[in-house]
């Protein structure tokens, strides 16, 4: 009786497991990030959602979602300035397969993230919202990571590149505080959509690459069809200036994410 009462346990775990997988999540996080180490009082505040279906996962701006759910309905939509510090990451946590997307110059470029979590699980508990959650470390990125997460919420996802504990991730921050995603939200059975299927494999040479091509031409003025900028009065900006303030912008926001792959633009 008791070996069938067991295994009436593990088939009802095992249907409410499937059914928990089976639906659909957004997870909606606030970021905030530091760009520049010479500003630290300059900090970004975004508000970022990690999508959820049967183990597959895309992170992305809030911006972004609204961008890729446009492009997708119509083929529109704009693409982000920049290489350094685009959140778009697709996880296949079945296969273990971690992949950021850099959008350049309408072109979306795949970026597998190979790095190893190795997570360091720690006894310290606490309860964050209406969750009990557990501590834990681990390093990427050149930075050291201090996450939180839930086994009440069965999902071994989180924020941006981070997955692999035992419940989803409620918070997670680097020891320098430089960087923090914090769970606010959850949404269940939300729109799921992936528009940036049709990418171009990269690694992290060509990511190098791609930002100092950036950096030595923002709008790619010197190969696109001419484009005139103007100002609010409606006269004609000076590419080259514009280029020049451009570059200094770059140059100040020194302090990626990734310190590990930081690109030195000179």
């Amino acid at each position: 009786m008791k070996i069938a009462h067991n295994l009436k346990c593990i088939l009802l775990f095992s249907l409410l497991s499937a059914f928990c997988f089976s639906q659909k999540f957004s997870f909606i996080y606030e970021a905030k990030y530091k760009t520049s180490k010479e500003k630290p009082e300059d900090i970004n505040t975004d508000k970022m959602i990690l999508d959820f279906d049967n183990n597959v996962s895309i992170f992305r701006e809030s911006m972004s979602r609204d961008t890729d759910s446009l492009k997708f309905i119509n083929k529109n939509g704009g693409f982000k300035l920049g290489v350094e510090n685009q959140f778009y990451v697709k996880k296949d946590m079945s296969n273990n397969k971690v992949e950021k997307i850099i959008t350049y110059l309408h072109a979306n470029y795949l970026l597998p993230i190979d790095e190893e979590l190795n997570w360091k699980i720690l006894p310290e508990q606490k309860t964050i919202g209406k969750y009990k959650t557990q501590k834990a470390e681990v390093n990427y990125g050149g930075r050291n990571w201090i996450a939180w997460f839930t086994t009440e919420l069965p999902f071994n996802d989180g924020p941006y590149v981070f997955h692999g504990l035992p419940g989803l991730i409620i918070s997670i921050e680097d020891t320098e505080h430089d960087y923090s995603f914090n769970l606010i939200q959850i949404k269940k059975g939300s729109n799921w959509f992936d528009a940036r299927t049709k990418t171009i494999t990269i690694d992290w040479a060509k990511y190098d690459l791609l930002g100092k091509s950036y950096y030595n031409d923002p709008w790619n003025s010197k190969t696109a069809k001419k484009v005139i900028f103007t100002d609010p009065q409606g006269n004609e900006k000076d590419i080259n200036e514009m280029i020049r303030q451009a570059q200094k912008s770059i140059l100040e926001d020194n302090n990626p994410l990734e310190l590990n792959h930081k690109i030195n633009y000179k």
